[in-house]
């Protein structure tokens, strides 16, 4: 997998056409094999999955603030070659989306926002649990047992714990200080590109009414609800994200030669 301003990136090269390059943001805890191949090799699309700092296999260290994740975003960019992008990020990654929206509206083509919100406060056992080496299984479980649906397969719930598991205790819970922070209510209206906002009916870590706000506050924005999927949609239902997405996507304004 190949690396650009520190930061791991897997490669989708589609058609070269009058599409945006599609940037992936993982959310909390995450790295690239959070999105499904279903989401990283969108059909006639140039798709880019990458792992933050300190996830996965970048290197450096995870942050407590959204929008240095988004400055470091912008260094990747800019590494890359490329000028603008559409932005698509799930849970944690879609507040990176929405900084990057709101300071960065230069480089954003167009936003992506699964199961995001305008805040995204994190329950006090979790950060608490997720801060010390001997209870962050328990963090872990927490996360993963709210991030599902009741009609998720077992096998992929214990996947998702596996891979959650494998992160550093000091990331994770710098990732959910950065997520207990984040409030861009108040700025939402300054988002002009268009946008999906993207969930599951069954999400209880960021609940429909979440995703509801941000689709009323941003003034391009169509909203996209997914039944039977959780927290996870995009790996619960796989093949409606990506069928959803690159419906979206088609209709995002974009010129070939911007990045």
């Amino acid at each position: 997998m190949p690396v650009a301003a520190d930061l791991y990136y897997y490669a989708y090269q589609g058609e070269e056409n009058e599409r945006p390059p599609v940037v992936l943001i993982h959310g909390a805890g995450g790295n690239y094999l959070y999105w499904p191949p279903e989401v990283r090799r969108l059909p006639g699309f140039r798709v880019y999955a990458l792992d933050l700092p300190g996830h996965g296999m970048s290197g450096g260290r995870g942050q407590q603030s959204i929008h240095q994740y988004s400055l470091q975003i912008i260094e990747w960019l800019e590494a890359m070659g490329m000028n603008r992008a559409a932005f698509v990020g799930h849970s944690m990654g879609s507040a990176i989306a929405l900084d990057l929206g709101i300071h960065h509206p230069e480089h954003v083509a167009g936003l992506g926002l699964i199961g995001g919100g305008p805040r995204l406060q994190v329950h006090p056992e979790i950060l608490a649990n997720s801060a010390n080496p001997t209870t962050f299984h328990n963090a872990v479980d927490l996360i993963v047992n709210g991030s599902f649906s009741p009609s998720a397969s077992p096998r992929l719930v214990k996947l998702a714990t596996g891979r959650m598991a494998e992160m550093r205790p000091s990331v994770l819970n710098g990732d959910l200080l950065a997520c207990d922070a984040f409030d861009v209510t108040a700025d939402l209206h300054r988002i002009q590109q268009p946008a999906l906002v993207l969930c599951g009916a069954d999400d209880r870590m960021t609940p429909v009414r979440f995703s509801q706000f941000l689709a009323s506050a941003i003034q391009r924005a169509q909203l996209k609800v997914i039944p039977e999927a959780g927290h996870m949609v995009q790996l619960e239902k796989p093949a409606e994200v990506s069928a959803a997405l690159v419906e979206f996507l088609d209709g995002v304004p974009y010129q070939a030669g911007e990045s």
